[in-house]
């Protein structure tokens, strides 16, 4: 039988930051899988307990810290995949205030880029090698507004430098991170969110969606995305229960991937916007439906895009 949170460990309760509950779970729980990754949105498989998540966190946090970060803005560009996640963390852990964005590629992506990094008056860069080297290097030498911008590439952290870590000054009214809107019809507009805004969030989604310790999370939404970092990377925290990812290409290349993930990892939620669904009824063969069992599947959340009746009735 499920047990209510309410009667159990509400973090609302007992903590005021996200870096008191992650803390938390690394003490209670060090050795569960908090995230794993489908790396080829199928089988291979990389994965971060909570203990490894703690580690690099604070890790990212001291690199921060020695830079003098404090209090500053940092933009996460990463893909699809586990460093974002550590990134994010890492920057609660060090009071930085996160800037998820998508991943630049081409040139009008870049503009959006440098609206964002002004508008947040951005001090860093949090992102890999290959990112910097494929993506941003050129684009930061040659744009005088982001030359002054200091990059660190996280898979080249020594995360042995955790045990220097100090916890930082932080409240609940602390700013966590800056979200962005997509930028598709104006100038992306950034929303400031405190670390009260999300633990309060968190609850009202944990009782709305009527989550449990038994719930299992399923995501392909970009973790940039409010929907893929609110949903798919805090709400699973928040709960202490796993949480499968795989990248949006992944999903769009093959849309089975995504109920099959569900069936083989028993996901109890799972969701995306409208189009997902409508991709789903019509890229996915009867043959292929009669494989699945998503019968452990309880909350199919739509959202992020018009919900629209037609593709609610096409799903029967």
């Amino acid at each position: 039988m499920s047990v209510c949170l309410d009667n159990l460990k509400n973090p609302l309760d007992k903590f005021s930051t996200f870096v008191e509950l992650l803390r938390y779970r690394t003490q209670i729980q060090p050795e569960q899988k908090a995230y794993t990754f489908l790396v080829d949105g199928e089988t291979e498989e990389i994965s971060l307990t909570y203990s490894e998540l703690d580690q690099k966190a604070r890790a990212i946090a001291v690199v921060l810290h020695n830079l003098k970060a404090n209090g500053k803005r940092a933009i996460l560009l990463y893909p699809p995949g586990l460093e974002f996640i550590t990134a994010f963390f890492g920057c609660l852990y060090a009071g930085v205030v996160a800037v998820p964005v998508p991943l630049v590629q081409r040139k009008e992506r870049m503009t959006r880029l440098q609206a964002i990094m002004a508008d947040a008056d951005a001090t860093f860069v949090l992102t890999t090698t290959s990112v910097f080297t494929n993506n941003i290097e050129r684009s930061l030498k040659e744009e005088s507004e982001l030359s002054a911008l200091y990059c660190i590439a996280i898979d080249n952290i020594n995360y042995d430098l955790a045990s220097d870590w100090q916890a930082p000054k932080v409240s609940s009214d602390t700013l966590a991170f800056i979200q962005y809107t997509s930028g598709s019809t104006a100038t992306p507009k950034g929303v400031m969110v405190s670390h009260k805004n999300l633990l309060y969030n968190q609850l009202l989604i944990q009782k709305a969606f009527q989550h449990t310790q038994e719930t299992i999370f399923f995501g392909w939404l970009p973790l940039y995305h409010d929907m893929g970092l609110i949903g798919n990377v805090l709400q699973p925290l928040y709960l202490g229960v796993p949480c499968i990812l795989m990248s949006p290409i992944a999903f769009l290349q093959r849309p089975l991937r995504w109920l099959q993930a569900i069936s083989y990892y028993k996901a109890t939620t799972s969701g995306g916007p409208n189009f997902a669904y409508d991709l789903c009824v019509s890229k996915i063969a009867p043959s292929e439906r009669s494989t699945l069992d998503l019968s452990r599947w309880e909350v199919a959340f739509n959202g992020a895009d018009s919900v629209r009746v037609e593709t609610m009735n096409l799903s029967h």
